[in-house]
């Protein structure tokens, strides 16, 4: 769904999973530091949008998710993580409860594999499933923003700052009221700051909660039973994940930034070596230069000098081996 902010004077508009609204607007450090003041607002009205109304919408998704739902209060967001019955990641949700819905946004084009799942599982549970991505468009405020939402809009409130649900019709006129705007790349290269995994990034066919640091915050261990539990608790109580979340600084003299699926080595055994993991996420960041996530092997030393494809990487551990 191509945003209406695309039209405004220096967007570019975004490639792959992010198309459909701004790369950036002419000034990606600039569009940066605003965010990280508490200022501007990101266009992420390419994501999809589903909404879960019932009496027993919570008591469902408690029995589905693998965040403890049942007694989530209004207003309180939450993060949640389908799996697959061998505990692989396929679905993450970003939600809050407005005492009647529960809201959540996903990746872009993922809602409609989702609602056919949670239709499968509906059952005789009094609850509706709804893709609500035509009417609501999410806006994304950063933490430390004054700005106000209109009223009745629905709010999904986290350290990182304020996920507006807004109704579709009104994004341009929020927008134009409550900039500056800043890009996807900009969101995105606070996102690898902060070490926060993505679907479809940080994530492959046989991906764990474990290894990306979700446990605790998308992954609750004292909760019952949910498709995949099985996995977390096995990981959890007598093993380790085959793979960690690693953050990468990267040489800063290289023009191009390793891309999505770049192979990490040891930098000692060069290009020839084995690989032990990939880039997920690269990134320009205004302080701190060019820095990547990427995914490598668990036994991969801490203190190991990397190179991804051509580039010296040195590396911060995210979850522990």
């Amino acid at each position: 769904m191509k945003s209406p902010l695309l039209t405004l004077p220096g967007a570019v508009p975004a490639e792959g999973p992010d198309e459909g609204v701004a790369a950036h607007y002419g000034d990606l450090f600039r569009e940066q530091r605003t965010l990280a003041d508490g200022a501007g607002l990101v266009d992420l009205s390419h994501r999809g949008v589903v909404t879960v109304s019932g009496e027993e919408r919570l008591s469902w998704l408690h029995l589905l998710l693998t965040q403890h739902m049942s007694e989530l209060p209004p207003g309180r967001a939450a993060e949640a993580l389908i799996l697959s019955a061998h505990g692989h990641i396929e679905h993450a949700l970003y939600l809050v409860d407005d005492g009647e819905t529960v809201w959540a946004h996903v990746e872009p084009g993922t809602q409609e594999a989702l609602i056919g799942y949670l239709e499968s599982m509906k059952f005789f549970y009094r609850v509706e499933v709804a893709d609500r991505t035509d009417d609501f468009a999410v806006v994304h405020l950063p933490a430390g923003s004054i700005a106000e939402a209109p009223e009745g809009v629905v709010v999904r409130e986290t350290a990182h700052g304020r996920d507006l649900f807004l109704p579709r019709a009104d994004l341009e006129g929020y927008a134009a009221g409550h900039g500056p705007l800043a890009g996807i790349w900009a969101y995105e290269a606070l996102r690898v700051e902060q070490h926060r995994p993505r679907l479809g990034f940080e994530t492959d066919h046989r991906t764990i909660p474990h290894e990306l640091g979700w446990i605790g915050t998308a992954v609750h261990l004292q909760k019952g039973c949910y498709r995949g539990q099985e996995t977390v608790a096995r990981v959890q109580n007598l093993g380790k994940p085959p793979r960690r979340l690693v953050f990468l600084h990267l040489d800063g003299s290289e023009v191009q930034l390793p891309g999505h699926g770049t192979p990490v080595r040891l930098a000692s055994e060069g290009e020839d070596g084995r690989q032990l993991g990939f880039i997920t996420t690269s990134a320009r960041h205004h302080e701190l230069g060019p820095i990547a996530l990427a995914l490598v092997k668990r036994n991969v030393p801490v203190d190991a000098e990397l190179v991804a494809g051509e580039t010296a990487a040195a590396q911060e551990v995210v979850v522990r081996p």
